[in-house]
């Protein structure tokens, strides 16, 4: 691996279940499934194949089963130019797997299988990898070993990007302090940012002294808050919402291809915005992928 690199995501690449239901069920009931399809997912994965169809050269870190070095879902990473020579492969453990649950009123629940993401604490750090990029994204995944790579990724000076999203809980205070500590820029939904400032009993003017230059919030068809530590409102950009899976990967991988090329704050956030609109208009997060030059096309309804 010769080639420099723009950006190396670490965490998970899953296989996605997207289910529709009417409402979600009360306990010991059930309900009816009107829509279900399997399709490729898991947050590392998705910034990785978003960022790579905007024009970044990206590496992908995962621990995957036996079941994924099989997969179409393996080959469609390779015909994108993703590296994955130091992909995790447990080859007699399963991929995690996501069922991801949503509702008529698009709101969603998630269960999610880890599988051979449970090597992710006993595996040797992606040094070669990091070494070898501009950014290192930590992504959902284990705690300890995001917390690792973000240290190494520190030493190496690169720019570090950090998204706990639904893998938060398992963060202890003293782990989510030390990664938030080491990034440069904290992207969350509005709920995860709260969880943060509560876990660690700070402001967010506090979060943004121990590490982190940029926080971003997304508040879904609210649009996005940039904080640096100014603040920077972002609309969304309205469209109809199929199913809003990886919308906020998207965003993150939208946003990181911006700041990489040099762009202001909320020149990110647009196009980062922009590039969630594209998401949202089909199933699942890898489905309707947008290139440069679409979202730049989609990005002139900010100015009507």
């Amino acid at each position: 691996m010769s080639e420099k690199r723009d950006l190396l995501a670490i965490g998970h690449t899953a296989f996605d279940y997207i289910i529709h239901v009417g409402n979600f069920p009360a306990l010991n009931s059930s309900t009816a499934i009107t829509k279900m399809k399997n399709l490729p997912g898991g947050a590392a994965a998705n910034v990785a194949v978003v960022g790579s169809k905007l024009g970044l050269n990206t590496s992908l870190v995962s621990a995957v089963g036996g079941d994924f070095t099989r997969s179409e879902y393996r080959r469609t990473l390779n015909n994108l130019g993703i590296i994955t020579e130091e992909m995790i492969i447990v080859e007699e453990d399963m991929t995690p797997t996501a069922f991801v649950l949503t509702d008529s009123n698009n709101d969603q629940i998630s269960y999610f299988y880890w599988g051979a993401a449970k090597n992710f604490k006993i595996s040797k750090l992606p040094v070669k990898s990091i070494k070898n990029v501009k950014a290192v994204h930590l992504a959902t995944g284990d705690p300890h070993y995001n917390q690792r790579c973000g240290e190494e990724a520190r030493k190496q000076e690169k720019l570090i990007t950090f998204d706990p999203g639904q893998d938060l809980h398992m963060y202890s205070p003293q782990e989510l302090k030390e990664v938030v500590g080491l990034c440069d820029i904290l992207f969350g939904n509005h709920f995860e940012i709260e969880r943060i400032k509560k876990t660690l009993g700070m402001s967010l003017k506090e979060l943004i002294d121990i590490g982190p230059e940029i926080v971003i919030i997304t508040h879904g068809k609210k649009g996005s808050t940039i904080y640096a530590p100014h603040k920077i409102n972002i609309n969304a950009l309205t469209r109809e919402v199929q199913d809003p899976t990886g919308a906020g990967d998207s965003y993150r991988a939208g946003f990181i291809k911006a700041y990489l090329d040099g762009n202001d704050l909320e020149y990110c956030g647009k196009f980062a915005s922009t590039v969630a609109s594209f998401i949202i208009e089909f199933e699942g997060c890898q489905s309707n992928v947008p290139d440069f030059e679409m979202v730049k096309a989609r990005m002139e309804d900010y100015n009507k």
